[in-house]
C-alpha cells in the first residue's frame, strides 16, 4: 500500500514543500530511503523503527521504500523522522491514510517514540504559509516558535502516539494558542551613563545608532573603546515585529531558539573572537549555514581587535556590507542570507596601543605600524561611514562624579530620527539612512549652494572616493535627522566630513 505524508525542508532561508511517499510491498524485509536524503535522513531507519515499537505500534516486516520528492533537492536532518513514522502507519492502515492528507508532519523521534525538537521551524512554517498550508504538526519544543506564524493552525505533539491519537480522532486537537510579541527594552548592557569622558566618540556612536552607519574606534588601551561599543545596543530603537521575524528565522536555522522565547525580543549583539574563519564571519561550511554577519541582521557585529582578524575574513565582510545580503555557494546549494547588520571596530593605533598616547609610551618601528594598519585595507575603510580617534581620559573625567547622560535619553533622541526615517522611506524598500541608494540621496539628501560648497572643498582636500562622497551624505541626512531638521545645512556637512579624517591620519593619506 502507498502513502503519501506532506513535510518541508529548508534551502537557506527558504522552505521547499517535500512529499514523503511510503509504499509497503511483498517481498523480503527491506527498508530503503531515496530522494537524495542525507546520512541524517538514511539513519532515521533505526529511529523510526524502534519509535514505532516502543510506541506499541507494529513494524511491517515487508519491503519499505521511502522516496523523498522532489528528488532532486538534497534532504537533510531529522526532521523527516515524524512523517516518514507516519507514512508507515498510514500505508499498513494503523492510522487512517485521509486524515493525514491536511497537515504537513516536522519532528525528530526519540527511540522510545517521543517528539525532539528542530531546527528551522519558523522559516519553514513562513513559507509553508505561503504555499497555502493551513495546518501543521511540530514538536512541543517549537510550540512558542510556531505560534508566532499568523493564517496557520499549529498543533504541537510531544510523541508519535500522540500524533497518531490526533489522527484518529481520539484526542481533540487544539491549536497553539497565537503568541504575543513585545519587545523587550535594551537592559543589561552598559549604560552611557557610565562611560566618562569621550563626548565626542558619544556623540559618532548616537549618529551610527540614529542611521545604522558602520563606525570604527581608534585609541590607546583603556581609552574605553570596548565599553562604548557594548553601550551602543542600550541605545539602539526597539525591534518591530518583522524585523524580530526576519531576525529570528536566521537563528532558528542554527537552533539558537529551542528552551527560550523562540522569537527575537531585542537586537542581536554579536562580538566574534578575532581567531574567527571566514565561514564563521560569512558563513558556509558544507551545509552553507549562516555567518556572525547575518547572525547579527538588524543589531550590531563588534570586530574588537579590528587588524587582528585574519586578512581574507575582513576582505569577505566588503560585499555584504554594500549589499546587505551575502550569498553562499556550493556544488549542491546556493544559499542567501540577510545581513544588514552595523560594524562597530576597534582597533588600536599601532602593535603595541601607545601611539599617540600622552606619554609617548610607543616603542613601534614605523614598519611595524605601517604592517599593523595596511592589515585593514583602503577599501575597508572606505566602507567604514565613521571614522573616531578615542584619547585618554584625563584623570578629572574619571574621578569627577557628574554624571554623564544616560542611554535611554539618547535612545529618545535615536527613535525619533528612525521615525522621521522611517516615515520619510515609506514604500521605498528602506529603513534608514544607510540603507540608501544613489537613486534614493537624489531625492532625500538635497544640499543647499552652501553645503554643496563645503563638500565640494572637502572632496578635493581630503581626497575622497565616490563611495566616501556618497557616505558623507548619509551621515550629513542622519545628523539632520538627529538635529530634528529636513533641511541638510553646512555645519551637518562638516560633521559629517570630520568623521572622514581619520583614515588620512593614521593612514597616510
Amino acid at each position: 500500500m502507498l502513502a503519501k505524508i506532506h513535510s518541508f525542508g529548508l534551502s537557506g532561508l527558504l522552505g521547499f514543500a517535500v512529499e514523503v511517499e511510503v509504499d509497503v510491498s511483498p517481498g523480503l524485509p527491506a527498508y530503503d530511503t531515496v530522494g537524495l536524503p542525507d546520512a541524517a535522513v538514511r539513519e532515521s531507519r533505526e529511529r523510526v523503527r524502534s519509535a514505532l515499537r516502543n510506541s506499541g505500534f507494529e513494524f511491517p516486516m515487508r519491503r519499505l521504500t521511502i522516496n523523498l520528492a522532489p528528488a532532486d533537492m538534497k534532504k537533510e536532518g531529522t526532521l523527516y523522522d515524524l512523517p516518514i513514522a507516519l507514512g508507515i502507519l498510514a500505508a499498513t492502515a494503523q492510522i487512517p491514510p485521509e486524515s493525514a492528507e491536511e497537515y504537513l508532519f516536522l519532528g525528530e523521534l526519540a527511540l522510545d517514540g517521543a517528539v525532539r525538537g528542530i531546527n528551522g521551524v519558523l522559516p519553514m512554517l513562513i513559507s509553508a504559509r505561503e504555499s497555502g498550508i493551513k495546518k501543521v504538526i511540530v514538536p512541543v519544543e517549537n510550540a512558542a516558535e510556531a505560534a508566532h506564524i499568523g493564517d496557520i493552525s499549529a498543533y504541537a505533539v510531544s510523541s508519535l502516539s500522540e500524533a497518531a491519537a490526533l489522527l484518529r480522532g481520539q484526542a481533540e486537537a487544539l491549536p497553539i494558542a497565537r503568541g504575543e510579541w513585545k519587545g523587550e527594552a535594551a537592559e543589561g548592557y552598559t549604560d552611557f551613563a557610565d562611560i566618562k569622558g569621550q563626548q565626542g566618540a558619544k556623540r559618532a556612536a548616537e549618529i551610527a545608532a540614529a542611521g545604522g552607519h558602520n563606525l570604527l574606534l581608534v585609541g590607546t588601551p583603556g581609552s574605553g573603546k570596548t565599553m562604548l561599543a557594548k553601550a551602543i545596543p542600550s541605545i539602539l530603537p526597539a525591534l518591530t515585529f518583522e524585523e524580530a521575524l526576519e531576525i529570528t528565522k536566521i537563528h532558528s536555522i542554527m537552533g539558537n531558539l529551542r528552551g527560550s522565547d523562540s522569537i527575537a525580543l531585542r537586537r542581536p549583539f554579536r562580538s566574534p573572537h578575532h581567531n574567527a574563519s571566514t565561514a564563521a564571519l560569512v558563513g558556509g561550511g558544507s551545509k552553507a549555514l549562516p555567518g556572525e554577519i547575518s547572525l547579527a541582521h538588524f543589531g550590531v557585529l563588534f570586530l574588537d581587535e579590528f587588524p587582528e582578524f585574519q586578512k581574507d575574513a575582513l576582505e569577505a565582510l566588503r560585499q555584504p556590507m554594500e549589499d546587505g545580503t551575502v550569498t553562499i555557494t556550493r556544488a549542491a546549494m546556493r544559499a542567501c542570507y540577510p545581513a544588514q547588520f552595523m560594524l562597530v571596530a576597534a582597533m588600536n593605533p599601532c602593535p603595541c596601543g601607545y601611539y599617540g598616547g600622552r606619554q609617548d609610551r610607543c616603542r613601534c618601528t614605523p614598519s611595524q605600524i605601517s604592517r599593523y594598519r595596511g592589515r585593514v585595507s583602503g577599501p575597508m575603510l572606505d566602507r567604514i561611514d565613521l571614522h573616531v580617534e578615542m584619547t585618554e581620559v584625563g584623570y578629572e573625567d574619571i574621578a569627577g562624579r557628574a554624571p554623564g547622560e544616560p542611554s535611554a535619553a539618547i535612545r529618545a533622541r535615536v527613535d525619533a530620527a528612525r521615525d522621521r526615517q522611517r516615515a520619510r522611506y515609506q514604500g521605498e524598500g528602506i529603513l534608514f539612512n544607510a540603507q540608501l541608494t544613489e537613486a534614493h540621496m537624489q531625492r532625500f539628501c538635497p544640499l543647499d549652494d552652501k553645503a554643496e560648497a563645503l563638500l565640494k572643498r572637502a572632496f578635493t582636500a581630503l581626497d575622497l572616493s565616490a563611495r566616501a562622497y556618497g557616505r558623507v551624505r548619509k551621515v550629513a541626512r542622519t545628523i539632520a535627522d538627529v538635529e530634528g531638521s529636513e533641511v541638510i545645512r553646512p555645519e551637518h556637512i562638516a560633521e559629517a566630513v570630520q568623521y572622514r579624517s581619520l583614515d588620512r591620519k593614521y593612514w597616510g593619506g
